[in-house]
């Protein structure tokens, strides 16, 4: 198994409520609560451990609550790398009802200065320096916190690109746009994201492969499109491809990226085929939307959802992105 480095630059405690219906303006009566230390980074940590990979975990953490990252990081058996700030991590607050519909309330984060930025720096150098504690790829994920420009995470990429790791990121907007023009090595946007990079409607898996074989043609090696029920794209040297998981009822599909993100780094760290890849991470991916949290191995039903989970070659790709 890999050694693997998770970095949230701007993690939270994410409040979880799952309630029939949310009527805005009235007294809502939930169903049910959940508290958890996460972010990107946090979450693919906990499936990358569940599949068996060393994991540490950076970024920025407010110090006057760091206690459930701490009892969690405890929990998973991951190595804490995260750099301490002044004030609190941010609580977001997810609504989940009946219908599936999720309602997102998500806090801006603590407000890194330069000096906390350069200790990160440093961390990382000194992480990709140590024959013992480097990592075989890094995944950064997640929103940036106040402080940290879209630029700043591009040079991020570079910096870490420029000591021969495998970089994968998953984030949004003006942050996904920079980190592109930085070459990742894998990126995973879901449709929306997508089309807003490529700055038009992408209506269809026919249009969202014709961005993601653009992707592929300006250097990402695993460009890598989920949406939704609608199934998993992915392009690369491997060829490109499609899963389509199986119909399950959505009660939350909060790390449902992240469990994909997760699980598609571990087929490819252990050189699995293609097809494999693709089928374990989307089935377990489509678990995750069943409860709260990512996706579990140990689901009685695990081995049905990846038989279920239609996957096909859609053809070969070249080197210039386009079928050949």
């Amino acid at each position: 198994m890999a050694r693997v480095l998770t970095l949230s630059l701007n993690p939270a405690l994410d409040l979880s409520i799952g309630l029939p219906r949310l009527v805005p303006g009235e007294v809502n009566r939930t169903e049910s609560t959940h508290l958890e230390a996460a972010g990107k980074g946090v979450n693919v940590a906990r499936v990358l451990v569940a599949l068996g990979h060393e994991v540490t975990v950076s970024g920025f953490l407010g110090r006057d609550n760091d206690g459930p990252f701490l009892r969690a990081f405890e929990a998973l058996g991951v190595t804490d790398a995260f750099v301490r700030v002044p004030g609190e991590t941010r609580i977001n607050a997810k609504l989940a009802e009946h219908d599936g519909r999720v309602t997102d309330i998500n806090g801006p984060g603590a407000a890194i200065d330069a000096a906390a930025w350069q200790r990160l720096l440093e961390a990382l150098d000194g992480l990709a320096d140590d024959p013992a504690q480097r990592p075989q790829a890094v995944v950064i994920g997640g929103s940036l916190p106040p402080g940290v420009s879209a630029a700043d995470q591009a040079a991020l990429v570079a910096r870490l690109k420029a000591h021969d790791l495998p970089v994968w990121i998953d984030t949004s907007g003006e942050a996904l746009t920079a980190a592109i023009d930085a070459r990742p090595t894998a990126v995973k946007p879901n449709e929306h994201e997508l089309a807003a990079w490529a700055g038009a409607p992408l209506p269809d898996m026919a249009s969202r492969l014709a961005v993601a074989l653009r992707l592929y043609a300006a250097g990402i090696e695993e460009a890598l499109i989920s949406a939704g029920g609608q199934g998993v794209l992915w392009v690369s040297q491997r060829g490109a491809w499609q899963a389509v998981p199986p119909a399950t009822r959505v009660v939350s599909t909060v790390g449902a990226g992240d469990t994909l993100v997760a699980a598609m780094l571990h087929g490819v760290l252990e050189g699995q085929g293609a097809e494999q890849v693709l089928r374990f991470a989307t089935a377990l991916s489509a678990e995750s939307v069943r409860h709260v949290g990512v996706g579990a191995l140990d689901a009685d039903d695990f081995p049905q959802l990846q038989q279920q989970t239609r996957v096909r070659r859609l053809n070969d790709v070249d080197a210039g992105g386009a079928f050949a």
